[in-house]
């Protein structure tokens, strides 16, 4: 799942602007606009607020729910904890944030990293409106998290992986920026394994959250690779044929379950290795005969 450097930069930028427009569509009093071939399928039950029960929803602000453009609910299978800190990646107008917030309580803390301005500006007027004083937002992108080594118990992430234009780097930032013990519960839009790249994106544009998903056996490979253990992907709805929202869970070993019981932090070294490790793995299932 490797492009070139324009081509990225050019789906990076797409997907930047169709997600400040949705916010700005929020902003003006709208539900979710963010155009034909977004992750925003208002219509459909498979994307955006109507994931999250009565008794979540009742927990936000109304524009936090409009701002929703998700294919799961990851603060419903993260098992948070009282003190923890938690990290969400492609964190738009603050749902998960705000809620997770609340989850852990006023001695943890809830990052939300965002690459628009326009969302993170929305996320944080949706937390000063829900009462919310430790949610804590980041302008970046989930290829290079602005936060420093094993600094989070929990990362989560709502239909964002999938629009990443450099996936071995989003895994590697994972293995990086999880402490060990920690654990990730991501919700993302996963092909079935008999989907080969160029079909998934005849399914689907890539800021419709299609074309650039990864498959089931994809997934579990990067989150191996990465060195994650007690991966599980589940299917929960399809989205598309042969595409499907997705719960995606795993666990950084602790230092005594590490072969040798290293428990040194990843390095840089360590980090490029790791995504130089993810990024053959995955090519390698990608190119595997469809049967």
């Amino acid at each position: 799942m490797l492009m070139s450097t324009s081509t990225a930069e050019e789906l990076r930028e797409e997907v930047r602007r169709r997600y400040a427009e949705a916010a700005l569509a929020v902003d003006d009093g709208g539900g979710c606009a963010c155009g034909e071939g977004s992750c925003c399928a208002p219509e459909s039950a498979d994307f955006g607020e109507s994931l999250y029960t009565i008794e979540q929803r009742g927990e936000l602000p109304d524009a936090a729910a409009l701002a929703s453009l998700g294919c799961g609910n990851p603060t419903a299978v993260a098992e948070l904890r009282e003190g923890e800190t938690v990290l969400d990646l492609g964190s738009g107008g603050g749902i998960d944030v705000i809620l997770s917030a609340k989850r852990v309580g006023p001695t943890g803390r809830a990052f939300g990293l965002d690459m628009t301005d326009e969302m993170l500006a929305l996320a944080a007027r949706n937390a000063a409106e829900a009462g919310v004083s430790n949610a804590i937002f980041l302008k970046g992108v989930i290829e290079a998290v602005p936060l420093p080594a094993e600094s989070v118990d929990v990362v989560i992430s709502n239909c964002v992986i999938n629009l990443s234009v450099d996936k071995p780097a989003v895994f590697a930032e994972l293995a990086r920026v999880v402490r060990p013990g920690g654990r990730i519960g991501v919700s993302d839009v996963v092909a079935e394994d008999r989907l080969a790249p160029e079909e998934r994106a005849e399914r689907g544009s890539y800021v419709g959250c299609v074309a650039g998903a990864l498959s089931k056996g994809e997934y579990e490979a990067a989150l191996e690779a990465a060195g994650f253990g007690d991966v599980s992907v589940e299917f929960t709805h399809e989205v598309a044929e042969g595409m499907h929202g997705a719960i995606v869970k795993a666990r950084k070993p602790a230092p005594f379950e590490r072969e040798g019981g290293d428990a040194r932090s990843a390095g840089i070294d360590e980090t490029r290795a790791i995504r130089d490790e993810i990024a053959r793995r995955v090519v390698a299932l990608a190119r595997r005969p469809m049967r």
